[in-house]
């Protein structure tokens, strides 16, 4: 039987949390007797806090558990794990979910860690030159079977989503490292992303100013960023909100919280209002989640899965959604939104998204205020994109699908 202690790191302190288990491919978890003496909400929904053993049996959803399957990358972090594994001589189909959580070990997203780890988080941090890693990482995609730059390595392996990104932290005078583990004084978080291979051209700025929109819609975002490289290019960065300097924060994905696929379509946006207020018991939250929503339909971000909405809680288990993230231009998949708006996934108006407020308890007046504070924002698109450098062909092709008079081919 294979076991790994799940732990919470707080930054200056960790709590055992349990244990996972594996036996004939099956998945279990027991909560640690002193962490049910003073327990944490970290999955109340799918793993309430009290004795017994777990097993895993929703695997229609995953592997494992969502709260543990949060700390697992998505398309671009597997890549590159499987990638080292290939290097150690590992045949990645073989890999079990806790051979995968190991690896993480303490660099993933979020407060949780998983022990022994098979690789030490970082003794020292390595410098981190942007252009280089977007470049190799560009290399990787295309199939690049080269041995990862250590700091591609230690920075790229955790985070979620298809697009390549790296975890780097960056001091004031413009020093960087990877960092995903604790950075030195005057360093901060921050989260890079490098284009994929169906971006949009001038992704980076793109997502900048659409960053710059939500904050006008008044929508709840990190300090976001352009990096520049020596050869032009621009990167889209954005703080990291799991973490307080070197505090952590518990984090926890709308998918990963109801066990809800983010592959296919699973949940409706009332699912998301309806989920937001039972966790946080503050109708102030249901507001903030309905503003996403708005934001998302009148911007045409239609890439809106499970895993683009989270939750963090504190070391007192008080949950709050986290900042909006992965707020960008996108035709989602067939066109369609993910999740859709009381029904409606292809073409969600107004009325859609009332029916939506007046079914989680939202005052239809203030839903409508809402969206008008939002379309307000989104209507001065070409402002933002102008700002953030955007070209004008680009930022008139995206006009011109926020308007419903087009789509971007």
């Amino acid at each position: 039987m294979r076991k790994l202690q799940v732990r919470l790191d707080w930054g200056d302190e960790q709590t055992v949390v349990g244990t996972l288990a594996e036996r004939d491919r099956r998945i279990y978890f027991e909560y640690a007797p002193a962490f049910i003496d003073a327990p944490l909400p970290i999955s109340p929904f799918k793993l309430p806090v009290k004795p017994g053993l777990f097993e895993h049996r929703d695997r229609e959803f995953g592997q494992v558990f969502g709260v543990f399957n949060d700390s697992l990358p998505d398309g671009w972090g597997l890549l590159l794990m499987d990638h080292v594994f290939r290097k150690q001589g590992l045949v990645p189909a073989r890999a079990s979910i806790l051979d995968r959580l190991a690896y993480i070990g303490e660099r993933g997203m979020g407060a949780l860690t998983y022990h022994p780890p098979t690789e030490n988080a970082e003794n020292s941090s390595p410098v981190v030159d942007l252009q280089e890693l977007a470049h190799q990482a560009e290399r990787i995609l295309e199939g690049s079977t080269e041995d990862l730059l250590p700091s591609l390595r230690i920075a790229g392996g955790s985070p979620g989503g298809a697009r390549p990104k790296v975890l780097i932290a960056v001091h004031e005078d413009g020093r960087a490292i990877a960092g995903t583990s604790d950075v030195p004084v005057g360093f901060r978080h921050y989260l890079v992303k490098f284009p994929g291979d169906e971006d949009l051209p001038e992704i980076g700025a793109v997502e900048a100013a659409y960053a710059f929109m939500a904050g006008e819609a008044g929508l709840r975002i990190p300090h976001t960023t352009l990096f520049e490289t020596r050869d032009g290019g621009r990167y889209f960065g954005v703080e990291r909100f799991d973490r307080d300097g070197n505090a952590r924060l518990h984090m926890h994905t709308l998918g990963g919280l109801l066990h809800a696929s983010h592959r296919v379509p699973s949940l409706e946006y009332e699912g998301f209002l309806k989920a937001t207020l039972i966790l946080t018991r503050d109708q102030r939250q249901v507001d903030e989640a309905f503003r996403r929503m708005a934001f998302n339909v009148l911007a045409h971000n239609r890439d809106d899965h499970v895993k683009n909405f989270s939750y963090l809680m504190d070391r007192n288990g008080e949950w709050e959604l986290s900042p909006a993230y992965d707020l960008v231009f996108s035709e989602g998949p067939g066109g369609r939104h993910t999740m859709a708006v009381a029904g409606e996934a292809d073409q969600p108006r107004e009325g859609e998204m009332i029916r939506v407020a007046r079914d989680c308890g939202l005052d239809a007046g203030r839903a409508k205020e809402i969206i008008e504070e939002v379309g307000n924002a989104v209507g001065q698109w070409s402002r933002f994109a102008k700002a953030a450098g955007v070209s004008t062909s680009t930022s008139r092709r995206i006009g011109r699908v926020i308007s419903g008079r087009s789509s971007v081919p």
